[in-house]
């Protein structure tokens, strides 16, 4: 893919709801994927019965009782398999997966397929879980000095994208974080610039620049330093395999006063 159109399209948005936020233990109840190319949109979503009970507090959030899972829910290996296939088959195109807070979405679908005795998505591709474009890693790279809270719908009042009313559902999550994507370019337009293989590695060592500050801050407050420096489970200094990883010039605080 031209480092100058990715922001053209292909790209993949993708979002999970789930029983709870601990990767390895927890279970997807519903998924969505957004595939975004020029003006198309196209959405597919899938509603798991998780196997376990959804609690209450997690069917507070999005929704989704044990019941109606049980109900209405695909069995997960089933979803899981389809959705495994249809990332793996963007990836290995070159389109990239555009994911908010993208550690947790992309850990815990690799955790559900092991679970589940299939494929992970590294396995059907053949190298690290790549490319992956997560704007919260981004904007706390690029403007890493404002305050205020980071969530979704924190960033989509920041960039001003259209609130549709209805997040924490996957579909409409997705959406919106590709619209935030895109806002994210228009203020930053070195990000459309940089090469897809570029992009990925610098978010690993921006999540891991991220991880060690916040961790000081934790000490700081006499609290556990528990942020994983790990960007998508992954040491930041790991090679993607994908090729031309190049540091990328500048960044947020270079005195070139480039970004990139």
């Amino acid at each position: 893919m031209s480092a100058q159109t990715w922001t053209e399209g292909p790209l993949l948005g993708f979002d999970t709801e789930t029983t709870g936020v601990e990767t390895h233990r927890d279970r997807i109840v519903t998924a969505a994927v957004v595939l975004r190319a020029g003006p198309e949109t196209t959405v597919r979503t899938w509603l798991i019965d998780p196997g376990i009970p959804i609690p209450a507090e997690a069917a507070a959030i999005h929704g989704i009782t044990t019941e109606y899972a049980r109900q209405y829910g695909q069995q997960p290996g089933e979803a899981l398999e389809e959705i495994a296939a249809l990332i793996a088959g963007h990836l290995r195109a070159g389109h990239p997966l555009v994911a908010f807070n993208a550690t947790f979405d992309v850990t815990i679908l690799e955790a559900e397929l092991k679970r589940h005795g299939l494929p992970t998505v590294e396995d059907r591709i053949s190298r690290a879980f790549s490319p992956v474009i997560d704007p919260l890693v981004l904007d706390r790279a690029l403007d890493r000095y404002r305050r205020g809270k980071r969530k979704l719908i924190d960033l989509c009042t920041v960039y001003d994208v259209l609130d549709t009313g209805t997040f924490h559902t996957a579909d409409a999550d997705v959406i919106a974080t590709l619209d935030l994507l895109a806002k994210m370019v228009q203020k930053f337009p070195d990000l459309g610039g940089a090469e897809l293989a570029q992009l990925h590695a610098f978010q690993a060592r921006a999540h891991a620049a991220w991880a060690e500050n916040f961790n000081d801050f934790l000490r700081s407050k006499g609290r556990t330093a528990d942020a994983s420096t790990q960007w998508l489970g992954r040491d930041p200094e790991a090679p993607t395999t994908l090729q031309s990883v190049t540091p990328l010039p500048g960044g947020p605080d270079s005195p070139t006063g480039k970004l990139f």
